[in-house]
């Protein structure tokens, strides 16, 4: 959990920096759902297992798998489709969390075992 909350923080920051424009205020906000969803995921997947690949995978899918439950429930409302777009936001924001956390999670116990053993 010490490295969900201050990514978190800094994607809020990222992202209300950025103006690129290529995608929408709501894209955003699948963009920081993905990204929440998937640290979430990942978070308690290798908290279990210590597996990063099944942390990474797990944690990927989750997030595009909500990604489409939420627009299959928009397209059920009215005046409303299914957006592939919204979805591969989201996706892009779990790909995004699980590729930072898998990259971060579980260094700091070698470098520690590391420092003893020089």
């Amino acid at each position: 959990m010490k490295i969900t909350f201050p990514f978190l923080i800094m994607l809020f920051m990222i992202s209300s920096i950025g103006h690129a424009q290529f995608i929408s205020n709501n894209g955003e906000y699948h963009v920081l759902a993905g990204a929440a969803v998937s640290a979430i995921t990942y978070t308690l997947v290798y908290s279990n297992t210590k597996n990063k690949k099944k942390a990474f995978w797990y944690s990927l899918g989750t997030s595009t798998l909500i990604g489409i439950a939420k627009e299959v429930y928009d397209s059920t409302q009215p005046q409303n489709k299914f957006d592939a777009a919204d979805v591969a936001a989201t996706s892009i924001g779990g790909l995004t969390a699980s590729i930072t956390l898998s990259l971060f999670v579980g260094k700091s116990k070698n470098r520690n075992k590391t420092a003893l053993v020089n």
